[in-house]
């Protein structure tokens, strides 16, 4: 059986973050570590992680990329999951990960949406349905093989380690998890499961400026790495190995 870490970057978020490291602790099947990347917090952030056991480590320069990365290059475990402060694990997604990554040797980056919860039946609606659903349609399409939602995602140590040179680490303004699947190497098997769900705060869609700057992230990104032909080389990479193993 697999090891797991589980890493949740956090800024200033600890009533969320109590809950989402108390959900952890509730896990059918217990993670092996929890790494809590404290991204220059005023408030007692540390404070809540470490009396829940989780193990802190500081991150000065600010950013979701920079705060992540940095838990993923700390985790020790075979097996890196991802979640937000402010995410809810079902009971049983540790577990879940466990299995998936067991029963499938080849399975580099397992990944699955969110359930919103928090604001309005609308403003779930347009996450799930519009972002959410517009986002895995429209990179699977690009991509050529399936996206990756920061606030439910696992990998393997080892598979961080080959990419983790090449993605933008450092840059704050752009999707971490757009990022890291655009630099998926064409070897690297992904997995969406839409059964693999945890819960997510719809707060960033609580405003139309919230909601737009996450579009105007993405576009950031994509934009970034077509200028530097990463993206397109990449997908060019991915046609021919799909096309050598069929």
């Amino acid at each position: 059986m697999a090891t797991i870490s589980v890493v949740v970057p956090a800024l200033n978020d600890s009533p969320m973050l109590a809950r989402c490291l108390e959900a952890l602790a509730g896990q059918t099947r217990r993670p092996d570590e929890v790494v809590v990347v404290d991204n220059g917090s005023t408030d007692d952030t540390a404070e809540v992680a470490r009396a829940a056991g989780a193990r802190v480590i500081a991150e000065p320069l600010r950013g979701i990329f920079p705060a992540t990365s940095a838990g993923f290059d700390a985790a020790l475990c075979e097996i890196i999951a991802r979640l937000d402060a402010d995410s809810l694990p079902p009971a049983d997604w540790v577990a879940r990960l466990e299995a998936a990554f067991d029963a499938d040797p080849r399975l580099a980056f397992l990944s699955g949406p969110g359930d919103f919860y928090g604001s309005t039946r609308l403003v779930h609606w347009l996450a799930e349905t519009l972002y959410i659903g517009g986002y895995v349609w429209f990179v699977g399409l690009l991509l050529g093989h399936p996206p990756l939602f920061g606030s439910n995602l696992a990998m393997r140590n080892d598979d961080w380690k080959r990419v983790r040179g090449t993605v933008h680490r450092e840059m704050r303004t752009i999707h971490d998890d757009l990022d890291l699947a655009i630099h998926v190497q064409p070897d690297q098997f992904v997995r969406f499961d839409k059964t693999l769900r945890v819960g997510v705060s719809a707060r960033p869609f609580a405003s139309f400026a919230g909601f737009q700057r996450r579009i105007d992230w993405a576009f950031g990104t994509l934009g970034l790495n077509w200028r530097e032909r990463s993206l397109l080389d990449r997908r060019r990479d991915q046609v021919r190995y799909d096309r050598a193993h069929r």
